[in-house]
């Protein structure tokens, strides 16, 4: 199954998130390829296959800045997603209660306004948990996959 993870990120950490993830995933098969926001538009749910949306929290609960325009773009274009499998991690701390994994739940609301279809639970990540995001998602992610492979077969 090929796969495409999107990934919004401040400090790196999503991007290290989504290289452990690729890794787990190709080892298991599939065709993984990790694109950062930073110039993404709308038009990348063209691509074939499922998509995993791998982002952290900003500021005041944005989206980090590489993935603002591409969130935008979504809101803009408004593409019909209707058919497209999507996963969400969200990397959060929950010291900043107010805004705790806003940043998923925003890609996750928007992505459900155009249709598309969110497999699993939004992964949470917590900073101040003490687990390593890595590690939490790749096992959220080996899950997830077990979860699309059967949907996309029956698509």
């Amino acid at each position: 199954m090929q796969i495409s993870i999107l990934v919004g990120t401040m400090t790196g950490t999503a991007e290290l998130v989504a290289g452990d993830i690729q890794k787990a995933l190709e080892g298991k098969g599939h065709a993984v390829e990790v694109l950062l926001m930073d110039n993404l538009k709308a038009d990348v749910f063209e691509r074939p296959g499922a998509f995993l949306i791998c982002t952290s929290t900003y500021g005041q609960g944005d989206v980090p800045d590489n993935a603002r325009d591409f969130l935008a773009d979504l809101e803009a274009v408004k593409p019909d997603l209707t058919g497209k499998l999507v996963g969400i991690i969200g990397l959060g701390d929950s010291t900043y209660q107010d805004t705790f994994n806003h940043g998923g739940e925003q890609f996750e609301k928007g992505l459900q306004a155009l249709n598309a279809t969110i497999v699993g639970d939004r992964m949470q990540h917590n900073a101040s948990s003490g687990s390593l995001p890595e590690e939490d998602g790749v096992t959220w992610a080996l899950d997830w996959v077990e979860q699309v492979v059967p949907l996309a077969k029956a698509a």
